[in-house]
């Protein structure tokens, strides 16, 4: 067992080498959820006029909506990287070592979640910088940061076991495509529930998104309900382990298919 954590920590910092040498990249994924929070954030600052936010500021509603949206779209592409390695013969190197299989996985799981932690906590700052209230305080955003990266492993995951299920780019560019508008409106970002039709709240209580944005908003509310935030964070905890599972099993059969 040490000897996997050990070398899913190698394989993780091998790709955060990676993220340091491109600073660039880190500011781009940054122009979306700015623009998210801003345009969108004063565009519809009245609608909390409509009640049932929670909240006398959009604002307040729209950050953990923006910070799992943001976990969401980053970690859906973790499958290009894997192919990437695939096609460039990276991966079937690692084959002839002694490296852990689980590893080889984890390493880039592990990466991605503390991306999306580094990126959930400069939303939640320039939330703040803003105008935003947090009456949850430091654990709550610590709830909401979790959630972020819980529903960012689950989906990292299924991208990697994606990526070496199609091994084509367009593929999984499509996929992703397809599924990003419809998990992002069929959730409560931007609307509160009581406002939203019968047919999509019903929806959005099967939509992991949505699971991470109600416990992100009620650990940071002032009255937080923590019934809610351990059974969503739960149910995103089972789906993150079950994930992580596929993920190895798919690169097992990859690796017997080279």
């Amino acid at each position: 067992m040490s000897a996997a954590v050990s070398q899913t920590w190698y394989m993780t910092q091998r790709q955060l080498m990676v993220f340091t040498r491109q600073p660039a990249y880190a500011v781009i994924t940054l122009i979306q959820p700015v623009i998210w929070l801003f345009l969108f954030g004063n565009l519809f600052k009245k609608v909390v006029e409509l009640g049932g936010f929670g909240t006398t500021s959009y604002l307040d509603y729209l950050v953990p909506g923006v910070v799992v949206m943001s976990a969401l779209s980053s970690n859906m592409w973790a499958g290009m990287g894997t192919l990437e390695e695939i096609q460039r013969g990276t991966l079937d190197r690692f084959l002839t070592t002694p490296v852990s299989r689980a590893a080889l996985m984890n390493g880039n799981v592990v990466h991605n979640g503390l991306i999306t932690a580094l990126q959930s906590v400069v939303i939640v700052l320039l939330g703040l910088l803003g105008g935003a209230d947090y009456p949850g305080g430091v654990g709550g955003v610590a709830v909401l940061v979790l959630a972020a990266v819980l529903l960012g492993t689950v989906f990292g995951a299924l991208s990697n076991a994606l990526g070496m299920l199609v091994q084509e780019r367009e593929s999984i560019i499509g996929i992703n495509t397809f599924l990003l508008l419809p998990l992002t409106f069929l959730s409560t970002a931007f609307m509160a529930p009581s406002r939203m039709p019968s047919w999509i709240r019903r929806i959005a209580d099967l939509n992991p998104l949505d699971w991470a944005m109600t416990a992100g908003r009620s650990a940071m509310s002032a009255h937080p309900d923590w019934g809610a935030v351990l059974g969503r964070g739960g149910a995103l905890l089972g789906l993150a382990i079950a994930a992580v599972w596929l993920s190895i099993r798919t690169f097992r059969s990859y690796q017997r298919s080279v």
